[in-house]
């Protein structure tokens, strides 16, 4: 008899679980109990209110204001996996993060909920009690505290306790654990005594199917319902969140200066850079990891993928590879923000000889390029409307490609509806919003945002460019292979317009002379 025949086959481990084949955790009892032993006490001190929290409070208000006997439930996301079991550094999303305060790495998975009570009777006389339910910190004589490597202290560090964010924020907490019974309790119609419910989707996509089983359950006719009415209501509280960032409050503008200064720095790090850069075959990387280890010292991250674009590169908008060589005599257009702690970022570009002097060529072009920035911060006055911003910038740049020869058509038939020849060489916006996202407010209305009037508060971005690509027969070939781009971050007043990223030079000698400033005072270390 062939035993092996008869000998039932091990049962297949199942594929999840073979990511921890390697691991070689021990799990006798006598670990367990030595690892859950002789550990110090934590500090039982909670910590003080952050400055925040006031103003996140506000927020929510506003947000209550709107919405009034509907329950809002606002995800922060799950961890995203980069590969295999090694996720990418955890960022909120940028509606959470607005109405709680938080920022860093602190929350996956965490859920803000503002439930509906009588009106005026809520957190601050608004109409719902909010509730941040989240993982707390496990303890040590749990086998999550070394056993779990995307959650356990001994893997990741210690998280705030459920005490700790409340005291830090001012903000009911609860145990995740009791997420599912908030979000899915009495939820139903209002007019047979439900409680309506509304989502910021596409966030979490176990919050969406939570929130959608629970509407299904309780609706009269399941089979035939129109799941498009929620999204009608989902899109609403998007909207309604993304609106309410338009205006920046006075902790908003102290992070968003915080943001530019760090950002400033990161530049000052890419001139000192250059001299290294010109020699290396992939020069722009050198310069986007001289930026990124500046963001990643003062900052908590890059706000967006740095552009460092050298030569024909820089006719490219979002070139993000940065692969490039950086030649002498070339331009390069750095395009580039730190994100600071509380997650607001920078959005700064500046355009810049590489060998630390523009030629003619060069200079007539950033010239054309400044003039339309400074036009268009012209027209950003209060009372204006934000599409302002773009026609002024836009109409100096017609004007110099018509004085260069380049125009085909008059200034006039170029800059109406029908014409736009001029864009071309500048396909893109001149401005957009600016904070926790580099395109901030973006889910708002039309009206609002690029129809919007310019209002005290506001914090957005002038960016006008030209960009003459190597293989463009329209244009002279002197004029080839050479992009500029130059943009400033914008503080709306009550009398004007600041422009908080003045620190970086913006004229062509003021460029030269502070590259050249910055390589006497390394010269001299």
């Amino acid at each position: 008899m062939n035993h092996a025949e008869n000998t039932p086959a091990p049962a297949a481990q199942p594929l999840e679980e073979r990511v921890n084949n390697r691991s070689q955790r021990p799990s006798s009892d006598a670990f367990k109990a030595f690892m859950a032993s002789n550990w110090a006490p934590s500090s039982r001190e909670l910590p003080s209110r952050d400055a925040v929290a006031a103003h996140a409070a506000n927020r929510r208000a506003a947000i209550s204001a709107q919405f009034k006997g509907e329950r809002l439930v606002i995800p922060a996301g799950p961890l995203k996996v980069r590969s295999n079991d090694c996720d990418y550094r955890f960022r909120p999303h940028s509606g959470f993060a607005h109405l709680t305060g938080l920022g860093l790495d602190h929350e996956p998975d965490a859920v803000l909920i503002l439930d509906p009570v009588a009106e005026g009777t809520g957190d601050g006389g608004a109409h719902h009690s909010a509730t941040l339910y989240f993982r707390p910190l496990a303890g040590r004589d749990t086998e999550q505290f070394y056993a779990d490597s995307r959650s356990g202290e001994f893997w990741i560090g210690a998280r705030p306790t459920l005490a700790e964010f409340e005291a830090r924020l001012g903000l009911k907490t609860a145990h995740i654990d009791q997420l599912e019974t908030a979000i899915t309790k009495d939820v139903g119609a209002p007019e047979i005594g439900g409680t309506s419910v509304r989502l910021l989707r596409k966030v979490d996509e176990n919050i969406d199917a939570l929130v959608d089983t629970a509407r299904y359950n309780t609706a009269k006719d399941p089979d035939n319902l129109d799941f498009g009415v929620f999204d009608a209501l989902d899109e609403k509280l998007s909207e309604a969140l993304s609106e309410l960032r338009l205006v920046k409050d006075a902790w908003e503008i102290e992070q968003m200066k915080l943001a530019v200064s760090a950002t400033v720095e990161g530049f000052e790090e890419v001139v000192k850079s250059l001299p290294r850069a010109l020699t290396h075959a992939r020069g722009e990387r050198v310069v986007e990891g001289a930026f990124f280890a500046r963001a990643r010292e003062v900052g908590n991250e890059l706000g967006y993928d740095t552009i460092a674009a050298s030569g024909n590169n820089a006719t490219v908008l979002h070139w993000t590879r940065n692969t490039g060589r950086i030649n002498a005599g070339e331009l390069l257009l750095l395009d580039a923000g730190v994100e600071v702690d509380s997650l607001y970022t920078a959005d700064i570009t500046r355009t810049i000889p590489a060998n630390g002097v523009f030629s003619d060529i060069q200079r007539k072009v950033y010239a054309a390029v400044l003039e339309a920035a400074d036009a268009g911060f012209a027209a950003a006055q209060p009372g204006a409307r934000f599409r302002d911003i773009h026609t002024a910038a836009t109409t100096v740049l017609a004007e110099r490609l018509a004085e260069w020869g380049l125009l085909p058509v008059s200034v006039e038939e170029a800059i109406s509806p029908e014409g736009q020849q001029h864009r071309r060489w500048m396909p893109h916006g001149t401005s957009h919003h600016l904070g926790l996202d580099v395109h901030d407010c973006a889910q708002a209305k039309r009206e609002l945002y690029l129809d919007g009037i310019l209002t005290e508060g506001m914090v957005f971005t002038i960016e006008p460019g030209l960009y003459f690509k190597e293989e463009d027969l329209a244009i002279p070939e002197e004029y080839r292979g050479i992009g500029v781009r130059i943009e400033d971050d914008i503080l709306m007043t009550a009398t004007g317009p600041v422009n908080l990223s003045a620190a970086l030079p913006r004229e062509a000698q003021d460029v030269e002379d502070w590259m050249a400033g910055i390589y006497r005072e390394a010269e001299g270390a």
